[in-house]
């Protein structure tokens, strides 16, 4: 009967990321996703986004994606965030990702254990210059092993 079970979620998870991968979105200009091996996200090893971007005419927000168990400790994760523009101008932030309402209650949306996350960091920005950007991400949590965390991301998107 367990087996049955477990086969039943496999099916239902590929099919949903079957849906995800051809669903359509005009507004993206670049997204990736980094699996966590493990499901652990160490201290240093940094998510390292290479975007280009041609308009520097159009706003952009910038977001970060993040797919947790139901098991994850906290209620927030915070990020330090690198971005490297062309011509090397360098720019460093902290983003606290909320994860989890005041009661406990888990944010975004959640699917068999798993609770996925797109928390916005940058809204209606304007790049400087066309050219690649570099975006390096770390976990910022005070623990060197963040446990239940399934992948994390990087998107940015027109704004609209």
């Amino acid at each position: 009967m367990e087996t049955v079970i477990e086969t039943i979620k496999n099916l239902l998870k590929l099919s949903l990321l079957a849906l995800v991968l051809c669903a359509c979105d005009k507004y993206s200009v670049y997204e990736r996703n980094y699996d966590m091996r493990g499901e652990v996200w160490k201290s240093d090893s940094v998510l390292v986004f290479n975007a280009n971007i041609d308009d520097t005419t159009v706003a952009y927000n910038i977001l970060f994606n993040n797919r947790i168990t139901g098991q994850y400790p906290y209620s927030n994760m915070y990020l330090f965030i690198t971005i490297t523009a062309p011509g090397n101008m360098v720019m460093r932030d902290t983003l606290d990702c909320v994860l989890a309402d005041n009661s406990g209650k888990w944010l975004g949306k959640g699917f068999g254990g798993v609770w996925s996350n797109t928390v916005r960091y940058k809204s209606n920005i304007l790049f400087p210059r066309s050219g690649n950007y570099t975006i390096k991400v770390e976990q910022a949590m005070r623990v060197s092993e963040l446990p239940h965390v399934l992948d994390a991301g990087l998107r940015i998107e027109r704004a609209h």
